[in-house]
């Protein structure tokens, strides 16, 4: 992972999110699942955006994805996140539908691309919390 990530913020943890910021402690990616149509989604919410149903389980996710899109962010929005600069934020296809927002660390993180292939990692913000993060696949 980069260094300095142990240094950057904690995400706001709502009420709404808990299995997910629980399960990412546990280095795992699970994500609501409806009952009334069979869809995964991200961001989690109270009803689904495809049916209405407000009936949902918490379900893994393979950690898997596509980058879709990205911009590699040179200048900080605060301090906390100098020590990482330049660093990627990508929007990522996971094999199971939803897409979400997350940083792409690594080593080789300058060098992605849309389309590359990920894969979940979990970073440490602090000792209590865990951010899902993406590794590039194969380079």
């Amino acid at each position: 992972m980069d260094d300095g990530a142990a240094d950057l913020p904690a995400p706001y943890l709502s009420a709404d999110a808990g299995p997910y910021w629980r399960a990412a402690q546990e280095d795992r990616l699970v994500m609501q699942l409806c009952y009334g149509c069979g869809s995964y989604r991200f961001f989690p919410g109270l009803l689904c955006p495809k049916c209405g149903s407000d009936e949902q389980v918490w379900g893994p996710c393979s950690g898997q994805g596509t980058v879709y899109s990205l911009t590699m962010v040179h200048r900080a929005p605060n301090p906390a996140f100098r020590s990482i600069a330049p660093y990627i934020v990508a929007l990522i296809d996971l094999e199971e539908g939803p897409r979400m927002m997350a940083n792409i660390v690594g080593a080789d993180r300058l060098e992605t691309a849309i389309g590359d292939r990920v894969k979940v990692c979990f970073e440490a913000r602090g000792p209590e919390i865990k951010v899902p993060q993406f590794v590039r696949v194969g380079s």
